[in-house]
Protein backbone atom coordinates (compact mmCIF):
# COMPACT_ATOMS: atom_id res chain seq x y z
CA UNK A 1 0.00 0.00 0.00
CA UNK A 2 1.23 3.18 -1.21
CA UNK A 3 -0.99 6.06 -0.34
CA UNK A 4 1.20 9.52 -0.03
CA UNK A 5 0.46 10.08 3.88
CA UNK A 6 -0.02 13.82 3.35
CA UNK A 7 -2.68 13.00 1.10
CA UNK A 8 -4.10 10.23 4.40
CA UNK A 9 -3.70 13.35 6.66
CA UNK A 10 -5.38 15.85 4.20
CA UNK A 11 -8.94 13.24 3.72
CA UNK A 12 -8.93 12.74 7.53
CA UNK A 13 -10.31 16.06 7.53
CA UNK A 14 -13.05 16.33 4.92
CA UNK A 15 -16.25 15.06 4.84
CA UNK A 16 -17.52 12.74 1.89
CA UNK A 17 -20.06 15.41 0.86
CA UNK A 18 -17.30 17.41 -0.08
CA UNK A 19 -15.67 14.61 -1.78
CA UNK A 20 -18.57 13.59 -3.98
CA UNK A 21 -18.83 16.85 -4.96
CA UNK A 22 -14.97 17.29 -5.78
CA UNK A 23 -15.66 13.86 -8.15
CA UNK A 24 -18.85 14.76 -9.59
CA UNK A 25 -16.60 17.91 -11.03
CA UNK A 26 -14.89 15.24 -13.26
CA UNK A 27 -17.93 13.17 -13.99
CA UNK A 28 -17.76 10.52 -11.21
CA UNK A 29 -20.94 9.91 -10.11
CA UNK A 30 -20.92 6.50 -8.86
CA UNK A 31 -18.28 6.35 -6.10
CA UNK A 32 -20.38 5.91 -3.09
CA UNK A 33 -21.27 2.86 -1.76
CA UNK A 34 -24.89 2.87 -1.36
CA UNK A 35 -26.57 1.51 1.88
CA UNK A 36 -23.26 1.25 3.78
CA UNK A 37 -23.73 3.33 7.41
CA UNK A 38 -21.44 3.17 10.05
CA UNK A 39 -22.08 -0.36 12.55
CA UNK A 40 -23.61 1.27 15.59
CA UNK A 41 -25.07 4.29 13.57
CA UNK A 42 -23.67 7.79 12.96
CA UNK A 43 -22.78 8.75 16.35
CA UNK A 44 -19.86 5.80 16.09
CA UNK A 45 -18.82 6.96 13.04
CA UNK A 46 -15.12 8.39 13.07
CA UNK A 47 -12.91 9.16 9.57
CA UNK A 48 -11.97 6.06 7.74
CA UNK A 49 -8.91 6.35 5.17
CA UNK A 50 -7.22 3.89 3.53
CA UNK A 51 -6.80 1.68 0.55
CA UNK A 52 -9.00 -0.67 -0.83
CA UNK A 53 -8.19 -4.20 -0.49
CA UNK A 54 -10.78 -6.33 -1.34
CA UNK A 55 -12.44 -9.66 -0.94
CA UNK A 56 -15.46 -10.77 -3.07
CA UNK A 57 -18.75 -12.92 -2.31
CA UNK A 58 -20.53 -15.35 -5.17
CA UNK A 59 -23.76 -17.26 -4.43
CA UNK A 60 -22.95 -20.24 -2.03
CA UNK A 61 -23.81 -23.93 -3.56
CA UNK A 62 -24.92 -25.59 -0.05
CA UNK A 63 -22.03 -28.86 -1.20
CA UNK A 64 -18.70 -26.25 -0.73
CA UNK A 65 -20.13 -24.34 1.97
CA UNK A 66 -20.21 -26.52 4.97
CA UNK A 67 -18.59 -25.08 8.57
CA UNK A 68 -15.82 -27.48 7.55
CA UNK A 69 -14.42 -25.25 4.87
CA UNK A 70 -13.42 -22.73 8.02
CA UNK A 71 -10.40 -25.80 8.58
CA UNK A 72 -8.84 -24.60 5.23
CA UNK A 73 -6.39 -22.45 6.13
CA UNK A 74 -6.49 -20.98 2.62
CA UNK A 75 -9.93 -20.35 2.73
CA UNK A 76 -10.56 -16.78 1.38
CA UNK A 77 -12.12 -15.17 3.78
CA UNK A 78 -9.89 -16.21 6.92
CA UNK A 79 -6.99 -15.70 4.17
CA UNK A 80 -8.16 -12.23 3.36
CA UNK A 81 -8.45 -11.25 7.12
CA UNK A 82 -4.49 -12.06 7.42
CA UNK A 83 -3.29 -10.49 4.53
CA UNK A 84 -4.82 -7.38 4.55
CA UNK A 85 -2.34 -4.68 5.53
CA UNK A 86 -2.09 -2.34 8.06
CA UNK A 87 -3.42 1.21 7.17
CA UNK A 88 -5.82 -0.38 4.62
CA UNK A 89 -9.84 -0.79 4.34
CA UNK A 90 -11.44 -4.46 3.65
CA UNK A 91 -14.11 -3.81 1.59
CA UNK A 92 -16.08 -6.71 0.82
CA UNK A 93 -18.49 -7.29 -2.03
CA UNK A 94 -22.01 -9.15 -0.73
CA UNK A 95 -24.06 -8.61 -3.73
CA UNK A 96 -26.00 -5.90 -1.19
CA UNK A 97 -27.23 -9.07 0.26
CA UNK A 98 -27.38 -8.92 3.77
CA UNK A 99 -29.72 -11.98 4.83
CA UNK A 100 -26.55 -13.72 6.11
CA UNK A 101 -23.63 -12.25 7.36
CA UNK A 102 -20.25 -10.94 5.34
CA UNK A 103 -18.34 -11.54 8.72
CA UNK A 104 -18.38 -11.76 12.85
CA UNK A 105 -17.21 -9.78 15.42
CA UNK A 106 -14.35 -12.28 15.85
CA UNK A 107 -12.77 -11.36 11.89
CA UNK A 108 -13.60 -7.60 12.68
CA UNK A 109 -11.23 -7.66 15.91
CA UNK A 110 -8.77 -9.22 13.88
CA UNK A 111 -8.68 -6.77 11.36
CA UNK A 112 -8.44 -4.05 14.16
CA UNK A 113 -5.87 -6.13 15.81
CA UNK A 114 -3.66 -6.05 12.72
CA UNK A 115 -3.96 -2.18 12.21
CA UNK A 116 -6.45 -2.37 9.50
CA UNK A 117 -7.94 1.13 9.18
CA UNK A 118 -11.47 -0.37 8.58
CA UNK A 119 -13.75 -2.73 7.12
CA UNK A 120 -17.12 -2.12 5.22
CA UNK A 121 -19.98 -4.54 3.25
CA UNK A 122 -22.73 -3.94 0.99
CA UNK A 123 -24.42 -6.90 3.14
CA UNK A 124 -24.39 -7.21 7.08
CA UNK A 125 -22.24 -7.89 9.99
CA UNK A 126 -23.09 -10.28 12.69
CA UNK A 127 -22.25 -9.27 16.65
CA UNK A 128 -23.04 -5.56 15.06
CA UNK A 129 -23.17 -4.57 18.92
CA UNK A 130 -19.50 -5.91 19.34
CA UNK A 131 -18.06 -4.65 16.28
CA UNK A 132 -20.00 -1.39 16.96
CA UNK A 133 -17.68 -1.22 20.47
CA UNK A 134 -14.56 -2.06 18.44
CA UNK A 135 -11.73 1.17 17.78
CA UNK A 136 -12.29 0.75 14.01
CA UNK A 137 -14.51 1.95 11.60
CA UNK A 138 -16.92 -0.35 10.18
CA UNK A 139 -19.67 -0.06 7.81
CA UNK A 140 -22.60 -2.59 6.77
CA UNK A 141 -26.46 -2.05 5.60
CA UNK A 142 -28.01 -3.51 8.92
CA UNK A 143 -27.10 -6.56 11.21
CA UNK A 144 -27.59 -9.98 10.04
CA UNK A 145 -26.95 -13.02 12.48
CA UNK A 146 -26.42 -16.33 10.42
CA UNK A 147 -22.91 -16.78 9.26
CA UNK A 148 -21.78 -16.01 5.60
CA UNK A 149 -21.55 -19.64 4.68
CA UNK A 150 -25.82 -19.89 4.78
CA UNK A 151 -25.73 -17.69 1.38
CA UNK A 152 -22.01 -16.45 0.57
CA UNK A 153 -18.76 -18.04 -0.61
CA UNK A 154 -16.10 -15.81 -0.60
CA UNK A 155 -14.02 -16.90 -4.06
CA UNK A 156 -11.44 -13.79 -5.07
CA UNK A 157 -8.77 -11.69 -2.71
CA UNK A 158 -7.88 -8.31 -4.22
CA UNK A 159 -10.17 -8.34 -7.60
CA UNK A 160 -12.11 -5.43 -8.86
CA UNK A 161 -15.48 -5.81 -7.03
CA UNK A 162 -18.49 -3.55 -7.17
CA UNK A 163 -20.13 -2.72 -3.85
CA UNK A 164 -23.09 -1.53 -3.11
CA UNK A 165 -22.98 -0.24 -6.87
CA UNK A 166 -19.84 1.40 -6.88
CA UNK A 167 -17.09 -0.48 -8.56
CA UNK A 168 -13.67 -0.74 -6.11
CA UNK A 169 -10.18 -1.72 -7.38
CA UNK A 170 -7.53 -2.93 -5.04
CA UNK A 171 -5.76 0.23 -4.06
CA UNK A 172 -8.32 2.90 -4.43
CA UNK A 173 -8.98 4.82 -1.73
CA UNK A 174 -12.02 4.61 0.88
CA UNK A 175 -13.20 7.12 2.85
CA UNK A 176 -15.85 6.83 5.36
CA UNK A 177 -17.69 9.51 7.56
CA UNK A 178 -21.13 9.75 9.25
CA UNK A 179 -22.32 9.86 5.77
CA UNK A 180 -21.34 7.07 4.54
CA UNK A 181 -18.68 5.41 2.61
CA UNK A 182 -16.56 6.85 -0.96
CA UNK A 183 -14.21 5.40 -3.35
CA UNK A 184 -11.60 7.83 -4.88
CA UNK A 185 -9.93 6.35 -8.12
CA UNK A 186 -5.92 5.81 -7.00
CA UNK A 187 -4.39 7.90 -9.45
CA UNK A 188 -6.59 10.61 -8.62
CA UNK A 189 -6.69 10.81 -4.85
CA UNK A 190 -3.80 13.46 -4.09
CA UNK A 191 -5.59 16.18 -6.28
CA UNK A 192 -8.92 15.23 -5.06
CA UNK A 193 -7.45 15.15 -1.29
CA UNK A 194 -6.23 19.04 -2.33
CA UNK A 195 -9.19 20.05 -3.71
CA UNK A 196 -11.24 18.55 -0.85
CA UNK A 197 -9.22 20.47 1.54
CA UNK A 198 -9.81 24.02 -0.71
CA UNK A 199 -13.31 23.38 -0.06
CA UNK A 200 -13.67 22.90 3.02
CA UNK A 201 -12.11 25.97 3.90
CA UNK A 202 -14.98 27.47 1.84
CA UNK A 203 -17.60 25.61 3.01
CA UNK A 204 -16.20 26.66 6.79
CA UNK A 205 -16.16 30.32 5.65
CA UNK A 206 -19.92 30.46 4.26
CA UNK A 207 -21.21 27.84 7.39
CA UNK A 208 -19.87 30.73 9.32
CA UNK A 209 -21.46 33.73 7.55
CA UNK A 210 -24.74 31.65 7.07
CA UNK A 211 -24.89 30.98 10.89
CA UNK A 212 -23.92 34.86 11.74
CA UNK A 213 -27.24 36.02 9.17
CA UNK A 214 -26.02 36.07 6.06
CA UNK A 215 -28.02 34.99 2.82
CA UNK A 216 -27.00 32.41 0.63
CA UNK A 217 -27.37 33.99 -2.54
CA UNK A 218 -23.75 35.43 -3.98
CA UNK A 219 -22.07 33.25 -1.54
CA UNK A 220 -22.42 29.77 -1.91
CA UNK A 221 -21.75 29.87 -5.12
CA UNK A 222 -19.88 32.69 -4.78
CA UNK A 223 -21.07 35.04 -7.65
CA UNK A 224 -20.39 38.36 -5.88
CA UNK A 225 -16.41 38.97 -6.27
CA UNK A 226 -17.07 40.66 -2.03
CA UNK A 227 -17.63 37.48 -0.71
CA UNK A 228 -14.05 36.15 -2.44
CA UNK A 229 -12.65 38.93 -1.16
CA UNK A 230 -13.90 38.74 2.41
CA UNK A 231 -13.10 34.85 1.98
CA UNK A 232 -9.57 35.51 1.40
CA UNK A 233 -9.44 37.82 4.92
CA UNK A 234 -11.10 35.06 6.69
CA UNK A 235 -8.51 32.76 5.46
CA UNK A 236 -5.86 34.65 6.75
CA UNK A 237 -6.95 35.41 9.68
CA UNK A 238 -7.72 31.88 10.47
CA UNK A 239 -4.71 30.75 8.99
CA UNK A 240 -6.41 28.16 6.52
Amino acid sequence: MSMNPDTRAKLKTVSTATLATALFKRGLRNQMIQGAQPVGGTKRAESMVGEAFTLRYMPAREDLNTLAVFRDRGHPQRKAVEECPPGAVMVMDSRKDARAASAGGILVTRLMMRGVAGVVTDGGFRDSAEIASLEMPAYHTRPSAPTNLTLHQAIDINVPIGCGDAPVFPGDVIVGDADGVIVIPAEIADEIAAEAVEMTAFEDFVTERVQGGQGILGLYPPTDEGNLATFAKWRQQKDR
